[in-house]
């Protein structure tokens, strides 16, 4: 105590000497008194914070529910349902692809984004199914969603052929009526091992694995289907690498990719969450996560960028079950390359 009187006592004589030492010290006392301030008041949010009862908000069983929340709910699912339009799509081709969405306010059906729908409608589904039922609306979303993946299974004739498109959006966006009303013609586009749409197929792959989660129970044999068209589906997306906006060009305007490494790793997380098989695990974990992933720094998640949605996918396995076994290994392995490699002065490849 008697030494800090004395370098007050000492910075106060100083002080007396100069006018520009006095406000330079008045200045650094400001700043302390709001640096102490400012830990106090953080300590006493903590307090708080401890103190509080309030558990955190989780999703969980439902409790009391409120049903004119509940009808308002089911009007608003029902607010863009359209009649009987566009029956013959996929005649050309001699396939039905009647089914599925139109997007926004026009009357194209766009594969990726579609299937993006799709995949984000399943997990919503697989994440809050009770709170769903609670409001009588789980059996409306399958229902949703089947309408949705029956065309994009038609829309996957054989292994590598998928139709991505129906529809000219350029003559499309020039017109503005009814669904039922449309006279338009309904080309078809597709996507094959020459002519590749890798995120397309890839994002088609994680709506099928997702949505074989949501059937498993309700319709074994239409699970199965799905599961199979998924797996074929990212073996041709990711043996056909290239993306469908160099490919197809016209496609760029509308629903550009600005890659297809983030839909390989979305589809491989959802069939490794189905199957349990390690080698989508690795594929993910592996040298692919290296090129695509930006662990850590995932940015936005959209039907365009779904690095996010890998990386929480996994993120919530791990704090259900723990890391996976592989996983840990692969680790270890990495350490100790990156140790050896070291250690013989070279630079990790």
């Amino acid at each position: 105590m008697y030494i800090n009187l004395k370098i007050l006592y000492g910075v106060k004589k100083e002080m007396s000497q100069s006018p520009e030492d006095f406000f330079g010290w008045f200045l650094v006392l400001v700043i302390l008194a709001l640096v102490v301030g400012a830990v106090v008041y953080i300590i006493k949010k903590k307090l708080d914070h401890r103190n509080d009862n309030k558990p955190t908000p989780v999703p969980g069983h439902p409790g009391a529910i409120d049903h004119k929340y509940a009808h308002a709910l089911e009007i608003a699912m029902q607010f863009f349902d359209r009649g009987d339009s566009a029956l013959t799509d996929g005649s050309e081709a001699k396939l039905d692809l009647s089914k599925g969405l139109y997007d926004a306010g026009y009357h194209v059906k766009f594969g990726f984004p579609m299937a993006f729908t799709a995949t984000v409608l399943s997990w919503a589904i697989l994440e809050y199914r009770d709170q769903m039922e609670a409001v009588k609306q789980l059996e409306p979303a399958q229902q949703a969603l089947k309408w949705i993946t029956d065309f994009l299974l038609n829309a996957h004739p054989s292994q590598n052929v998928l139709y991505i498109q129906v529809g000219d959006p350029v003559t499309d966006h020039k017109c503005w009526d009814r669904p039922e009303n449309m006279t338009e013609k309904r080309p078809l586009t597709q996507v094959i091992a020459s002519v590749p749409g890798t995120e397309v197929a890839a994002e088609t792959a994680a709506a099928m694995a997702s949505a074989s989660l949501v059937f498993k129970t309700a319709d074994s044999t239409y699970s199965s289907t799905l599961l199979t068209h998924a797996k074929q589906l990212f073996t041709f997306a990711d043996n056909n690498r290239g993306s469908y906006s160099e490919k197809i060009p016209e496609v760029a305007t509308y629903y550009n990719s600005t890659g297809y490494g983030d839909e390989l790793l979305w589809a491989a997380s959802w069939l490794y969450h189905v199957t349990a098989d390690q080698s989508y695990l690795e594929y993910v974990t592996g040298e692919n996560g290296k090129e695509f992933a930006q662990w850590g720094s995932p940015t936005w998640f959209s039907w365009d960028n779904k690095l996010a949605g890998t990386q929480v996918r996994f993120s919530y396995r791990n704090l259900k079950h723990g890391p996976s076994l592989f996983f840990l290994v692969h680790e270890i392995k990495e350490w100790v390359r990156e140790s050896v490699t070291y250690k013989e002065g070279l630079a990790p490849s």
